[in-house]
């Protein structure tokens, strides 16, 4: 990238629910975090799933670190997202779909990717998605999952736009 930020649109009630969510996803991979939540094991992959013992030992010696950079790009996300705090119920319909132009600084768009991609993971663990086309869009649950996805898309979009 060649520019010094990256630019998208978002309404200000998709930035609320987009704050929610990473507060949210804060608390589950914060330091008090259930190593046998679904969420956290998808999160965290083992690289040797037919293995138990070095799987155990992988996870041992590398969760920790990894849900602690998955927390430090989550509050970079959090930090750009503050302009977005308010209670929904507070805004007019139309306070709440105006939209307004996000600018992430070029070093952080990978903290955004993968957070993004990481509140994606998240949902499908709860949801039960294993395959990305194997879910039912007529079920409101997965709207938030597919609304990540299209937001994911979009910022990559932007990202590459920038070169």
């Amino acid at each position: 990238m060649t520019e010094l930020s990256v630019r998208f649109r978002l309404a200000r009630i998709e930035g609320i629910h987009l704050g929610r969510l990473v507060d949210e996803f804060e608390e589950l991979i914060g330091s008090t975090h259930d190593s046998t939540d679904p969420a956290i094991l998808r999160l965290t992959p083992s690289p040797y799933p037919d293995d138990e013992q070095a799987s155990a030992a992988f996870a041992e010696s590398t969760r920790n670190d990894l849900l602690d950079r998955r927390s430090t790009d989550a509050a970079v996300v959090r930090s750009a997202l503050a302009r977005f705090d308010a209670d929904p119920e507070s805004l007019t319909e139309a306070e709440a779909m105006r939209s307004s132009e996000v600018v992430i600084d070029a070093d952080d768009i990978d903290s955004w990717l993968r957070t993004l991609t990481a509140l994606r993971l998240v949902l499908a663990s709860r949801l039960g998605i294993a395959e990305e086309d194997r879910h039912d869009t007529d079920d409101p649950r997965f709207a938030m999952y597919d609304w990540l996805g299209y937001r994911l898309e979009v910022l990559v979009q932007a990202a590459e736009g920038q070169d």
